[in-house]
């Protein structure tokens, strides 16, 4: 039998062509992305009526693809950990699994928001520019050594910058988590915040790694930017809508905090964003998981989880719906 896949991710199979390959020996149509960048939901749902599975991006999955797509689409496999762009309830409703590829890009990410940390606190975008335009400034900018970092979320990829930072910097580590890991905790020196009040209030950096849900949205606003140190920086390579951008932009202008870098916007790309002319701002273009190695690994993790369901008839890895697979026709 072949089954037609239709690949909306623009970085699956771009570093190494091993993932393309294993649909095509599997018996697999493979078909591309048309448009040559992420595909709205009634974009997708006018190229998904004789397809078996989507290997998606950043795409926007919704109630239009979905009813569009089944009963023959039986899979939307993400390249990424994030899924708050598929409507899964629906999906659930339809039959139609979902899953991430959890782990693939955790460490790549954990590298950028390192990397991040240091881009902003010693303004190194900013000097970058200024000698290339002929200026000699030395810009005095403030050490992570020792310093307070507060980590919203404590999943793979907050342990892996409190790996980096307790390890490399000395610094004093203080996450917030609904989810508490004792042992990493423990062997980590990783405190635990009483609650989220805690981070902002007392924390030198504060960095973010968790989901955008309804409960999360806007969670760093204008409260608790006010909360937070005038000497202080805000790290989001998680989720642009976790953070009120206008309330951002406000603190940067008025000093209430000395700098943030963002990976991540409300909305990608942020074209008309006040914060992309801010001096005190590091921005990168969603890079966090664009490493050889990350998309890599999440574009063969993406494949196996398609292939385990369409071919081999079992549960893939990073299923984020099992029900889907009891009420799926």
């Amino acid at each position: 039998m072949t089954y037609r896949i239709l690949v909306t991710s623009l970085s699956f199979g771009r570093e190494d062509a091993t993932p393309v390959r294993m649909l095509e020996d599997a018996g697999c149509e493979v078909i591309r992305n048309p448009a040559g960048r992420p595909l709205s939901d009634e974009e997708l749902a006018g190229l998904v009526g004789e397809v078996d599975g989507i290997i998606a991006g950043v795409d926007w999955i919704g109630p239009r693809t979905l009813s569009r797509g089944v009963p023959r689409l039986r899979i939307v496999s993400r390249t990424g950990v994030g899924y708050d762009r598929v409507d899964v309830e629906t999906a659930t409703r339809l039959g139609v699994a979902v899953t991430i590829t959890p782990g693939a890009n955790s460490e790549a990410v954990a590298d950028l928001a390192m990397g991040l940390l240091i881009a902003v606190a010693r303004q190194i975008p900013e000097a970058d520019r200024t000698l290339r335009d002929g200026r000699w400034h030395r810009y005095t900018g403030r050490e992570l050594w020792r310093k307070r970092l507060g980590l919203v979320g404590l999943g793979r990829i907050g342990k892996g910058v409190a790996r980096r930072a307790a390890g490399g910097f000395a610094m004093e580590v203080l996450a917030y988590d609904v989810v508490w890991d004792e042992p990493f905790c423990r062997q980590w020196g990783v405190m635990r915040a009483g609650s989220l009040d805690e981070i902002f209030e007392t924390c030198d950096f504060i960095s973010l790694h968790v989901p955008e849900t309804a409960q999360t949205r806007h969670l760093v606003n204008e409260e608790r930017l006010r909360r937070m140190k005038r000497t202080a920086y805000l790290v989001n390579t998680a989720r642009g809508g976790l953070v009120d951008e206008a309330a951002l932009a406000r603190a940067l202008q008025e000093g209430w905090i000395a700098g943030a870098a963002l990976d991540v916007f409300e909305k990608e790309p942020p074209a008309s964003s006040p914060l992309l002319g801010l001096p005190n701002v590091v921005v990168t273009p969603h890079i966090g998981a664009h490493t050889v190695e990350a998309v890599g690994e999440m574009s063969r993790m993406a494949a196996r989880n398609l292939l385990a369901l369409l071919v081999e008839g079992r549960v893939p890895e990073g299923l984020v719906n099992p029900e889907a697979l009891r009420s799926g026709s």
